[in-house]
């Protein structure tokens, strides 16, 4: 790759007058007010809930509503935008760090992870990493559409989808309304497995060979659960022992829903690999073989 092509990349995620400019406020940014976070997942959960009891109701049979590879397409737009993303931010902080690391002595700031972690006591929601943290805001609302698809294959509605999506809106709006600390890597380790899960769906849903890794999916949800438990670990070790670091409150609320979400996977994990469904599964491949 040339050196002219890398430049342009940089350029276009992290130097770029609007990307360096971007301030977090409900008068420039969309989708920035609690009215509209809100009325969002209000009206997620109302049109996923109502479409399923429609279906449930008007449909007998098993068969499905046709979708073609809209699903499919949706997972190739997801899959990309989370590979720009993952790019975005991670220039973005490296340019960040260049840019501000003076700074840090006025802060028990020492070194770039620190940083990354705890964010200094009176951070605001401006610059390139909240540009990137908006856009992968945004991107929370595309992700609700797998629940509207999954309702209409299957006629489906699983809550703790309904609850961990809604969540997701949530925290990612507390990241850029308190400055909350922690949410680069966040959005780094999330991005990353995002782009390889999405990329595989899209992959598979056109009936190409899939992993040989069974629960691929699973397993690349639980890193980013295992990866997001450290993350936390390390922003109370630096809250406790570097003088605060910003936005601990929404960080407070982020983890008590975190936490929920992690009792939901390691339920449903369990549930999936215990002996009972393994049997299940071996049953199912047999009667199709």
């Amino acid at each position: 790759m040339s050196t002219a092509l890398i430049n342009s990349i940089t350029y276009f995620l992290s130097e770029h007058p609007y990307i360096v400019g971007f301030r977090w406020s409900n008068s420039q940014s969309w989708g920035s007010t609690w009215s509209f976070l809100f009325t969002s997942i209000s009206l997620y959960i109302a049109v996923s809930s109502s479409l399923h009891i429609l279906l449930s109701a008007v449909r007998r049979s098993n068969r499905s509503v046709p979708l073609g590879h809209i699903p499919e397409i949706h997972s190739l737009l997801m899959s990309i935008l989370s590979a720009t993303i993952f790019a975005g931010i991670l220039l973005s902080a490296a340019a960040e760090i260049r840019d501000t690391r003076w700074l840090w002595r006025r802060s028990k700031t020492a070194t770039p992870l620190q940083w990354l972690l705890c964010f200094p006591l009176g951070t605001r929601p401006s610059g390139r990493v909240f540009f990137w943290s908006y856009v992968f805001y945004l991107t929370r609302f595309l992700h609700m559409f797998r629940t509207i698809f999954a309702v209409l294959r299957s006629r489906r509605l699983a809550v703790s989808q309904l609850f961990c999506n809604s969540v997701m809106a949530f925290t990612s709006f507390l990241w850029l309304e308190f400055s909350q600390s922690y949410q680069i890597l966040a959005i780094l380790s999330t991005t990353l497995v995002y782009s390889v899960v999405y990329g595989y769906r899209f992959w598979t849903g056109f009936g190409l060979p899939g992993s040989a890794f069974p629960s691929f999916v699973v397993n690349c949800q639980l890193v980013l659960v295992g990866c997001n438990l450290v993350s936390h670990a390390g922003v109370l070790t630096m809250h406790l022992f570097k003088g605060g670091c910003n936005g601990i409150g929404a960080w407070g609320l982020n983890s008590v829903l975190n936490g929920a979400i992690l009792l939901l996977f390691l339920n449903f994990y369990v549930r999936m690999h215990s002996p009972m469904r393994r049997r299940i599964n071996k049953m199912n491949s047999q009667r199709n073989a």
